[in-house]
């Protein structure tokens, strides 16, 4: 079911359990409508609905994200296999991070599986339309903050927060060694952000998945 969406793969282990979409927003915790949305790729389960679901249908939460993992064939009762998860941060987070150590992770309300050469990885929402079209609103962009800022390249994607703002944006350097960031849409405004004694480097972005239009796109951003 890899070539599946996330709410194709949530029907069809619903219909294969002989669930109703309102017994399973019951057992999720929801209402009815809000599966609905989730089988047409509208957004997300959130992490506590997500596992509900997942150990009802017999398989892992990666496997109902990604396809990947366990799928039981027949869906019995099984015990799932959890992946492990990033958390999903928000802008404001980003924009005070330290260390993923120090988030409450009891704010944490979604997370996604981590690829398993990241260790204090984290995810954040795209949003606007700066970096059009490489990374649209509601991509889900992954960030390593155990690299180090000065072994990034020019034309790396970077997170930065600049007092209590965060962003994401293309790290240019030029020959003389000055740095600034980027928008990748050449149409935003403003397109140059330059990099001062207010802004910190937060992680470089090393990955990225994009759940739109029904459908599920993961590419590596380096």
């Amino acid at each position: 079911m890899e070539n599946q969406t996330i709410g194709q793969r949530i029907r069809a282990l619903r219909r294969s359990k002989k669930l109703t979409q309102a017994q399973l927003a019951k057992i999720a915790g929801v209402s009815s409508p809000a599966v609905t949305e989730w089988e047409k790729d509208s957004y997300l389960p959130k992490a506590a609905s997500l596992d509900a679901i997942a150990s009802e249908l017999g398989v892992s939460t990666e496997y109902i994200l990604t396809g990947k993992g366990e799928s039981c064939g027949s869906f019995g009762n099984v015990t799932p296999v959890v992946s492990k998860m990033a958390p999903v941060l928000s802008w404001v987070q980003a924009g005070v991070f330290t260390s993923v150590q120090a988030v409450d992770m009891s704010q944490i309300e979604e997370w996604l599986p981590l690829p398993e050469e990241c260790t204090n990885c984290f995810y954040l929402k795209v949003q606007g339309i700066s970096n059009n079209p490489d990374f649209l609103e509601g991509d889900y962009i992954l960030v390593d903050p155990d690299v180090y800022y000065s072994d990034m390249q020019s034309g790396d994607m970077i997170v930065v927060r600049r007092l209590e703002d965060a962003t994401f944006k293309k790290l240019v350097i030029e020959t003389d060694g000055s740095r600034y960031l980027q928008a990748l849409n050449p149409n935003f405004q403003p397109n140059i952000i330059p990099l001062d004694e207010d802004c910190h480097f937060v992680g470089q972005v090393v990955d990225c998945i994009r759940y739109t239009y029904r459908a599920k796109r993961r590419t590596r951003a380096i």
